[in-house]
């Protein structure tokens, strides 16, 4: 049986067990199933369209957007000036550390510090708008399959 709820547990209303032993009988199980994931299907349209999920897609692609276009245009220049300009790659900086390696280095760097921002950024302007809107959208769908 496939459920279009997410958040919905098969176990808690006896539906995961074996025909029979279950709390509603077969014909009844198939017809409450399409009720409840269509009921849950305008419930999640609903969130969908509410301000507050909105704001978290906008407070998501407000840093998103930039930082990984940011982080392309730094990859496709190291990229780009690696294959173009080989004397300046191999100028030395400090005795075998050359020009690439410094900017190669820099790429990892630039990853581990983009993944600390976005679960920082994350924790502090999404994480408990969006726990809040699951939390709500769990309900409502709970209260919908009643």
């Amino acid at each position: 049986m496939r459920l279009d709820d997410p958040w919905y547990e098969a176990q808690a209303a006896g539906w995961d067990e074996p025909d029979g032993a279950g709390a509603v009988s077969g014909a009844r199980r198939s017809r409450s199933a399409e009720q409840r994931s269509h009921s849950a299907a305008e419930i999640y349209l609903e969130v969908q369209s509410s301000p507050a999920f909105r704001e978290v897609r906008r407070r998501y692609r407000r840093f998103v957007v930039p930082a990984a276009t940011a982080f392309l245009i730094w990859y496709l220049a190291y990229v780009i000036v690696a294959t173009t300009a080989h004397d300046l790659m191999a100028r030395p900086v400090a005795g075998a550390l050359n020009v690439a390696m410094v900017a190669g280095l820099g790429q990892f760097l630039t990853t581990f510090l983009l993944t600390w921002a976005y679960a920082r950024h994350a924790r502090l302007h999404r994480d408990r708008a969006a726990l809040d809107l699951r939390w709500e959208t769990q309900e409502m769908t709970r209260g919908a399959g009643r």
